[in-house]
């Protein structure tokens, strides 16, 4: 198995899951505030560390308790917050295939970017790769298993964005590039 590095950040905001197998990969998109990158935001957000007086956008944040299993930076670089047999809370109020509350059978991977952002060729080599390990344990998360947060909150989420190339990713997952 491939080795991904990433480091660890616990995030107090996770929790067990129901005792169900992992068969969902869900991709989406966070920069902090929207449209910055390499701020230290994301990070507290999720850690739950955010000062909300910081920024003006981080007044709608106050009280938001949300995670996702790993954040991947613009630069490729890779922090877990939940351990991947947690349950992160990213999806929200979701539903795949007639099958309601993601969270309970999914991973939940952030990009640092935007919808419309071209995303970093560092960001698909660690995603591809990260998907390649994920994929190695836990075999349910097929190709057709793994999805945009816009494909789980279809008119509520629109991330990853237009900016996200599918064919590129799914290409470099299948063929370990």
């Amino acid at each position: 198995m491939t080795e991904i590095r990433a480091n660890w950040l616990p995030s107090p905001h996770c929790d067990d899951r129901p005792d169900t197998p992992i068969s969902l990969l869900v991709i989406h998109n966070i920069s902090l505030p929207p449209g910055e990158f390499a701020q230290p935001y994301i990070k507290q957000l999720f850690l739950g560390t955010l000062d909300c007086n910081e920024h003006p956008y981080f007044s709608q944040l106050r009280g938001l308790k949300v995670s996702a299993h790993a954040v991947i930076y613009r630069t490729g670089e890779i922090d877990q917050f939940v351990d991947y047999d947690k349950r992160a809370w990213h999806a929200g109020v979701s539903s795949f295939q007639g099958r309601s509350r993601c969270n309970d059978y999914a991973i939940g991977i952030e990009l640092e970017g935007t919808d419309t952002a071209p995303y970093t060729d560092e960001q698909y080599q660690s995603l591809a790769a990260l998907t390649r390990m994920l994929q190695q344990q836990y075999p349910l998360i097929t190709l057709g298993r793994i999805v945009g947060h816009n494909d789980i909150a279809p008119g509520r989420k629109t991330d990853p964005g237009v900016a996200f190339d599918w064919g590129r990713f799914r290409g470099m997952v299948q063929t370990g590039l």
